[in-house]
Order: C-alpha cells, then structure tokens, then sequence
C-alpha cells in the first residue's frame, strides 16, 4: 500500500462506552462473585468496526449518534484520536448506550447492550449520504434500530457504495435489508441463526442464495468465503492464546473491508482480517485492542 491513497470507508453504526468487569468465570442466576478488574473502553459494534478499519489502513468516517453526557464526550474523542472523521456522529440529548461486559479468564464473554442515543438513529440525516458516497465499503450491524440499518443500506446501494453487513446481534432478518446488501459477514452462531443450517458449508450456499457474497467466521476453525459462481474458499486462524475475544468479529471486518478495497484477493484478505482478528484477542478491551497496520504486517511476516 506504500505510496496508495487509504481506501476510505464509511461506518454506519453504534458507538457505546463498555463497562468491563473481569472475573475467573462469570456467575450463574443468582449466584455473586468477585471480580478481578474493571475497565471503562470505548466500544459499540459500529466504533469497534471504524477503529478496526482506521487503525488497519483506512480513511474511515463514522455515523451514529452519542448522548450528551460525560461518555459522548468520550467516546467522541476517542474516534478523533483514533483518526476517525466523526462530522456525521450526532449528539444527541440524554444518555450515550453503553455495554456491560463480563469477560472470563478463558476469554468469553457476556455481553449486556443498553442502546440509549444509538436508539434514536432511525433514518439517515442531511450530510449523511455525503459520508457514504464515494466510499470503497459501508459496514453496518443490527445495533441501531433496523429502519435505520435499511435506510443507510439502500443509501450505499443507490450510490453504488458496496455494503458489508455483520448481522450481529442475531436475528431474523428482512429481504428489504438483504436485498440492498453486497457481502454479510455473520459468525458461525449468526449464520445458523439466518439459514437454519449449523454446518459452514451449508449455511454459506444458504446465505448465497440471499445475497452475492458471504464469509462465515468460525472462531478458531478461520473462516469461510463464498462469492456466487466461485468455490469457496477457507482460511485457516492463527493459533494464539486468546486473553479477550470482545471485538474479534468487528475486528476481522474492518481489516477485510480495508484489505478489500486495496484490491487484495478474497483468500489474502481473509489471513489479513485473520491476523488483525489474533493480535486483538490477546489483548484486553474492544476499541483498545485493535491493532495497527504496522502491527498486521509485522505478525504476517512473522
């Protein structure tokens, strides 16, 4: 990429500060344990996704919405000095959404969303289309309420801007969505959830019958990418200790959408995304654990 403008990606998502607390292994239903840490991260599927792509490469700008509390102030900072253009992330009155994580030594994790400002983003706004248009990709996730996700999906594909969606948290999801989405990047969980099948394989030509191009995380398994009319193709992962998987999958997405846009092949974007995924799980946090482009190359060559 020496010497290449940064392809620029636009990032229509949610943005929470994440409450974490760290214990040996969560507690059951009613049961209370101690903790080990607490931390306050920026976070939010949508800013975990702009981070990614920012610190991986790209020119990213990010539409959401934060409140006008103590965390907007912060989470907007944050998306500054990470690089991210925030003149299409909205304040708005009240409390900014927030996340209760618990992580365990092993690395899982429980994850708790309360939308808040991320709520209020139901429709795309004036100067939004502007942050989209010319754009290489248009990542979006089922954090903001869905007619917002559809309208900013129509967006991209009315400007011909090809969109990646990460249909997290899982749900059914509707053909006016899918009918405006060019690649869906659900995990194994997720994509089983959408087709019904458990099996990868299956469940990739099930999503491929719904939209043109699909990949399948599958945690320590790789990954899986199909395209309509080419065989699919796997990618191993890279074999680390896992310290916190929080904002794996948003980190895998945001270095393939950049790895993409540079022009890279399917299966080289793919160890790409799988290389920022493994250097993010060996640390804690979500935002905090992405690493740099420097950082991908480095652990590649290694």
């Amino acid at each position: 990429m020496t010497g290449a403008a940064a392809p620029r990606i636009a990032v229509f998502g949610s943005i929470n500060m994440d409450l974490v607390a760290y214990v040996d292994v969560a507690p059951s239903s009613g049961e209370t344990v101690s903790g080990t840490a607490f931390r306050e991260v920026p976070g939010g599927k949508g800013a975990n996704q702009a981070v990614a792509a920012a610190r991986a490469g790209g020119d990213v700008s990010f539409l959401g919405a934060v409140g006008d509390d103590a965390f907007g102030t912060q989470l907007r900072s944050n998306l500054v000095e990470t690089g991210v253009d925030v003149s299409g992330l909205r304040t708005e009155e009240g409390s900014s959404g927030i996340a209760h994580i618990v992580v365990e030594d092993s690395g899982d994790n429980r994850i708790i969303v309360v939308p808040a400002a991320n709520g209020t983003v139901t429709s795309l706004r004036a100067g939004d289309e502007r942050q989209i248009e010319g754009a290489a990709a248009l990542l979006l996730q089922l954090e903001l309420p869905m007619d917002g996700v559809i309208a900013a999906a129509r967006a991209g594909r009315g400007l011909g801007v090809p969109t990646v969606l990460t249909p997290a948290p899982a749900r059914e999801l509707p053909d006016e969505l899918l009918d405006a989405v060019d690649l869906i990047v659900p995990n194994q969980h997720e994509a089983a959830a959408i087709t019904g099948e458990t099996e990868p394989r299956r469940a990739l030509d099930a999503l491929l019958q719904r939209v043109p191009e699909a990949i399948i995380t599958l945690g320590e398994d790789g990954s899986i990418h199909g395209r309509r009319g080419a065989e699919p193709v796997t990618v191993p992962a890279d074999k680390v200790t896992p310290v916190d998987t929080t904002a794996a999958g948003d980190t895998f997405c945001g270095a393939f959408a950049v790895a993409r846009a540079e022009g890279r092949a399917p299966a080289d974007a793919l160890r790409f995304a799988s290389a920022a995924s493994a250097l993010s799980v060996q640390r804690q946090g979500a935002g905090t654990s992405m690493p740099t482009r420097a950082e991908i190359d480095s652990f590649i060559a290694g």
